[in-house]
């Protein structure tokens, strides 16, 4: 290891505010030289972004290591045929990269990695005793995001560390995916970051049980539903209340009034005098099981993702056309109900216990008043499908729940049999039966969290690097290259390397104003400041950039190393 000069560095700072840029960290990751875009939703990782990456990536594997993780390299291209033999190469969606060969074969540029491993596991493993096993590897992955965006944090092609585990039993499949619940909170404390686990969709993974991490920052993308009084957290589209009291009133007869040019729930609130819970909203889907009708009450909202998890259809979409709804439902956009629908329907819990409900009618400008569920129309199956607003109460508590933001930057599944079975993927156990491998996947977004720990360290002059992941640990700033002051700064810098801390020395023939703003920029943990006055007492100066402490310390490289040691509260070994 040796300190690197800035004057020989590739390290291109920016002063301007990118226009392009949205969030601070994309921000601060291009002004401070991390990152340089090439295309949509692709970034180059210039030497200092490249630093950080690595001990994140150093972290992550450390961890899984420590948990008994496997490390191997698996290919970007993936065969078609092992994607159609799970039925996600069509289920996927156009965020999946297809390419054909010169023989017209089929591939993949590899969104993630389960079939690909799934395919390994069917062939090396044989017997209960090559159980259980857990594989993993660190490396890019490729997404066609319809809409890249905030730099790193969404783009289309980044680093993943992913791993599979194999099992001969539900249990088994529970340790581990208990011990990677554990190396990740682990992993994710060492790059500094505050995280809350949250319970989460498998969507396209599968399986019946998930859980994501999520950093939690208001640039987020994710909503996180918390209780802060149980502790109950969970990703805002699988998050649970108690179904609302239902709205005053008694039963009432159902009547069919005319209602011109009324479609919206705000207009039928305003031109009936009811209440928003007393109407009741119709959704048509359509799916790989024909079209159903979705009904919730007028004050809440869909929450399609668990309408989704809740069918296993992850094809199912909201029909907006008003001539394909028509052509489905045979009733006019806008005034669809449940009476008389021919359709399945389903509905959210809290429309059962309406008195008096307001519902489309089927006809053009009417609905029904004094709809009652169960008498005036059928609903098939009652479930949780609303989304979860501020203040609702919590399902296990009743205390009211609050949403955050947050940064998904891992997330682990259990997945059960649905690739083994579809892949092959057996074992033999004591009787000499085959059995499907029960699997778990666990995955951690490596470049994202270099983006995610910028989201939550940094201030308004430039990135706040936690010891951990900085790119280096200290910079020593020569402020004017005159030949004691170079030297010295030299010296400072060849034995703090030494003693095992990363240093930059700025040699630049700068002016001190831009060294100390470039220095808070870039977000290195300590500044060693070698100038003229302090050295006319014998001294150097020190500032942390976590908290902008100041200290000073004998011109002497050995004196200063454990100045340093204390500033920066670690040892290096």
């Amino acid at each position: 290891m040796a300190y690197v000069r800035w004057s020989r560095y590739l390290l291109p700072t920016w002063k301007e505010e990118p226009a392009e840029a949205d969030l601070p960290s994309h921000r601060l990751m291009l002004r401070a030289g991390l990152i340089r875009k090439l295309a949509a939703g692709i970034y180059e990782f210039l030497p200092l972004g490249l630093r950080v990456l690595r001990k994140v990536e150093a972290i992550v594997r450390e961890e899984m290591n420590a948990a008994g993780g496997i490390e191997l390299r698996m290919p970007v291209l993936q065969p078609e045929e092992l994607w159609r033999r799970t039925g996600r190469w069509e289920d996927f969606g156009p965020e999946m990269f297809k390419l054909r060969d010169r023989k017209g074969q089929g591939f993949a540029l590899g969104p993630t990695h389960e079939e690909v491993f799934t395919e390994l596991a069917a062939r090396e493993i044989r017997s209960y005793r090559d159980l259980p096993l857990l594989l993993y590897q660190i490396g890019e992955k490729y997404r066609d995001e319809i809409r890249p965006r905030y730099g790193v944090m969404r783009a289309r092609e980044f680093v993943m560390k992913d791993a599979y585990s194999f099992h001969s039993s539900w249990e088994s499949l529970e340790e581990t995916y208990r011990a990677m619940y554990d190396a990740y909170l682990r992993a994710f404390v060492r790059c500094g970051l505050k995280i809350v686990v949250v319970e989460a969709p498998s969507g396209l993974m599968g399986g019946p049980v998930s859980h994501e991490f999520m950093a939690l920052a208001e640039s987020g993308e994710e909503e996180v539903v918390l209780c802060e009084s149980c502790g109950y957290a969970a990703n805002r589209q699988v998050a649970r209340s108690r179904p609302p009291a239902p709205p005053p009133g008694e039963e009432g007869q159902l009547k069919l009034i005319p209602t011109p040019g009324v479609r919206t729930v705000e207009e039928l609130v305003s031109s009936l005098g009811v209440d928003p819970r007393q109407v009741v909203k119709t959704f048509l889907y359509v799916g790989r099981a024909g079209p159903m009708a979705v009904l919730v009450r007028g004050d809440q909202e869909l929450e399609e993702a668990k309408l989704i998890e809740a069918t296993g259809d992850s094809s199912l979409r909201r029909v907006d056309d008003a001539e394909e709804a028509e052509s489905l439902a045979g009733a006019p956009f806008g005034f669809l109900g449940p009476i008389g629908l021919s359709l399945p329907i389903w509905a959210d819990e809290a429309v059962r216990d309406l008195p008096s409900a307001v519902v489309g009618a089927n006809q053009v400008d009417h609905h029904y008043v004094g709809a009652k569920p169960d008498r005036d129309f059928r609903v098939d199956r009652y479930l949780d499908l609303h989304r979860v607003a501020c203040g609702d109460s919590c399902a296990g508590c009743g205390a009211p729940l609050s949403i955050r933001r947050g940064i998904e930057v891992g997330q682990i599944f259990q997945l059960g049999v649905k690739y083994s079975q579809a892949l092959g993927a057996t074992f033999l156990d004591e009787r000499g039966e085959a059995h499907p491998m029960i699997m778990g996947c666990y995955g951690i977004g490596i470049s994202r969290i270099v983006a995610a720990v910028v989201e939550q360290h940094h201030d308004e002059e430039g990135i706040i690097w936690p010891v951990s992941v900085a790119p280096f640990q200290v910079v020593v700033t020569v402020l004017d290259p005159k030949e004691r002051q170079r030297e010295l700064g030299e010296a400072i810098a060849a034995r703090l390397d030494q003693a095992g801390f990363e240093v930059l020395l700025d040699d630049r023939l700068q002016n001190p104003g831009e060294k100390f703003h470039d220095a808070k920029l870039i977000g290195i943990p300590l500044m060693v400041v070698v100038g003229p006055r302090s050295l006319e007492k014998g001294k150097v100066e020190l500032e942390r950039r976590a908290d902008g402490l100041r200290a000073t310390s004998p011109a002497d490289p050995e004196a200063l190393v454990g100045k340093v040691k204390q500033l920066l509260r670690v040892e290096i070994i």
